[in-house]
């Protein structure tokens, strides 16, 4: 019966995180006819097909929104662009690729990481570069020709070093020491266990050892170490002053792969830690950016990635600048999204 005249060549939009995801259905000339919100996408923890089931029953209230009603073996759009969490390797997108496009949304289907969505809402066009620090920290860059740059991203393993959960860790093993001797001396030490009502590290050490305080709210203390480091406690300051190295490193590297380094360039900043711009870590990365990357041109972008999902998947469409534009001024329109 062929496609929805509503979609027929329109898009498909997927921005699935580890907390939530986001769908939009996109028509060709950039019109949003229905979102949908959902959880996480968590393949490695529920497996592949229960991640993606997650990311159907999305789509279907997203298809509802836009008032269409999906028909077994009857493709929605003309492209489904999935910006996934935890596709952190090429053979991972290549394995949820397979798995998306089996539900039959698409004649088409891409997969590729969520930083890549995060950049291309940032960009006029798919080319430039985008440092994502959340709870962890991911870099990818692309060009119009389809080269990108990546880096594996999946921890300590892969030599990573930061995010939200890396620096309370951070923060936590320099408070511990400062209080038994073996470091110096920190602001930390007793900042971090005033957060929970305690008096001392040993306190909270024993208390998230023993689940009193449940091991995910360390990320609560992320924002303790910010302003620590604001009042001027050195051993904090260094703690931000190091994750602002890291991000321009890794924006510094892929701008080099790509061969953007000495061309003016866009470098995306995004995810919770940067996205609250916090005076110190900010200032450095502008400072060590201009050092590193003299043209590379910094900016902070808060529109919702699945915006970039849907710009990529118009991209592959081959859809009119015009198109790119309506969808653009309507996430504009609507806000940013957390």
């Amino acid at each position: 019966m062929g496609l929805n005249p509503l979609v027929a060549d329109g898009v498909l939009a997927v921005d699935a995180g580890n907390s939530k995801t986001d769908v939009a259905l996109v028509a060709a000339d950039g019109t949003v006819l229905g979102t949908a919100r959902g959880g996480g996408f968590q393949p490695q923890i529920v497996g592949t097909e229960a991640a993606v089931e997650v990311i159907a029953r999305i789509v279907e209230r997203a298809a509802d929104a836009a008032g269409l009603s999906p028909r077994p073996g009857e493709p929605l759009v003309r492209h489904v662009s999935a910006c996934l969490a935890n596709a952190d390797l090429p053979v991972e997108e290549q394995q949820l690729e397979l798995a998306v496009h089996a539900r039959g949304w698409g004649e088409g289907t891409r997969v590729a990481n969520d930083t890549f969505a995060l950049l291309r809402a940032g960009v006029d066009g798919p080319r430039g570069v985008a440092v994502v620090c959340g709870a962890g920290i991911n870099c990818a860059g692309m060009l119009p020709d389809g080269r990108t740059a990546r880096f594996p991203a999946i921890g300590h393993l892969s030599g990573d070093w930061g995010g939200g959960a890396g620096l309370a860790d951070e923060a936590l093993w320099w408070a511990a020491r400062a209080e038994d001797g073996r470091g110096g001396a920190t602001a930390l030490a007793a900042a971090l266990p005033a957060h929970f009502g305690l008096t001392s590290m040993y306190a909270l050490i024993e208390a998230v050892h023993l689940g009193r305080i449940a091991v995910s709210r360390k990320h609560e203390l992320t924002p303790v170490l910010f302003a620590t480091a604001q009042d001027g406690d050195p051993v904090a300051r260094a703690i931000v002053e190091r994750q602002a190295e890291e991000i321009v490193v890794m924006a510094t590297v892929a701008l080099r792969r790509l061969g953007l380094l000495d061309e003016e360039a866009d470098v995306v900043l995004g995810g919770g830690v940067l996205a609250a711009r916090h005076p110190l870590l900010m200032d450095s990365v502008t400072a060590l950016l201009a050092a590193a990357a003299p043209k590379a041109v910094p900016k902070v972008v808060t529109s919702p990635p699945v915006l970039g999902a849907a710009l990529l998947g118009l991209d592959r469409t081959g859809a009119a600048a015009e198109a790119h534009a309506r969808l653009r001024a309507h996430y504009e329109s609507v806000g940013s999204v957390s």
